[in-house]
């Protein structure tokens, strides 16, 4: 998951959307978020923050369509990118944490990357 701390300002002018969307573009810009990493679920972010799913839906859409972040069904959301190694390195980390969480030892867990890589 992203490392990326948002802060809403209810006396802010902005919209809490707009808020999300400055502070996700903000930190990719920064090289805070780097291409391939996985952002939060609407819903997680939406109850971190204490919004309405559908503002955080809004701001992940926009930030979307300014191509920022890219959707990937019920794969999640990851920041967008070209950078092959970044996103490797994230679906490796993915993998490893769900090898983990079914109980798969580290060498039974490369075997079936092994096995995939070396039949498709």
């Amino acid at each position: 998951m992203a490392s990326l701390r948002i802060v809403i300002d209810p006396g802010s002018g902005q919209a809490p959307f707009e808020q999300i969307r400055r502070q996700v573009a903000d930190a990719v810009d920064a090289g805070a978020l780097v291409a391939g990493t996985r952002m939060p679920t609407v819903r997680a972010l939406a109850e971190e923050l204490g919004l309405a799913v559908n503002t955080v839906a809004r701001a992940y859409r926009e930030l979307e369509t300014d191509g920022v972040l890219d959707t990937r069904g019920r794969a999640g959301t990851f920041v967008r990118g070209d950078d092959a190694e970044a996103q490797a390195r994230a679906a490796a980390r993915e993998y490893a944490d769900r090898a983990t969480a079914l109980g798969l030892t580290p060498a039974e867990a490369l075997a079936f990357v092994e096995r995939a890589l070396t039949h498709r």
